[in-house]
């Protein structure tokens, strides 16, 4: 994660926004005085909380675990044709 000052963020804030929203890449902002803090796009805030609600809900984690190993022993369910044909829009 790339690191600047605050005084650089501030004197360069609508090109560091403009960054970190178009390139996904978080943008880490150090204070002389104070916590440090962390500015990222809404999307990817968005997405990274969706990430740890799927992590830290047990029954979602055990699902998934289950469609690995299902996956892995090619034991899992088959679609037929006809609902291949209606995910893909055929």
């Amino acid at each position: 994660m790339e690191s600047i000052n605050v005084n650089q963020f501030r004197d360069n804030l609508k090109h560091l926004v403009e960054q970190v929203v178009t390139e996904h890449l978080p943008l880490k902002v150090t204070r002389r005085s104070g916590e440090d803090f962390v500015v990222v796009s809404a999307d990817d805030w968005e997405r990274e909380q969706e990430t740890l609600y799927v992590l830290q809900n047990t029954d979602l984690m055990r699902q998934i675990a289950e469609s690995l190993k299902t996956h892995a022993e090619k034991s899992g369910y088959k679609p037929t044709v006809e609902e291949i044909d209606e995910i893909a829009g055929v």
